[in-house]
């Protein structure tokens, strides 16, 4: 299933209820991304973000904050 046409309130929902996800971090906002990662770690979900490397390491460290352990960059 192709994740990019889903809303980021539509992924927020899916990650909340635990369901793990695969997402192109290249295409939202690291706001975005750091919402989701959140919403992954208080249900316990895994969030693999892919094309990752454009981002800043700052960036990276605020949504790897956010999720506490339940991100993986790739």
């Amino acid at each position: 299933m192709d994740l990019a046409t889903k809303t980021t309130e539509e992924l927020l929902k899916i990650a909340a209820a635990g369901g793990g996800l695969v997402l192109n971090g290249g295409k939202r906002t690291t706001d975005e991304l750091a919402l989701i990662a959140a919403a992954a770690k208080r249900s316990g979900a895994t969030i693999i973000f892919r094309n990752m490397a454009v981002r800043k390491t700052e960036s990276l460290l605020r949504i790897a904050k956010a999720g506490k352990g339940r991100v993986i960059f790739e």
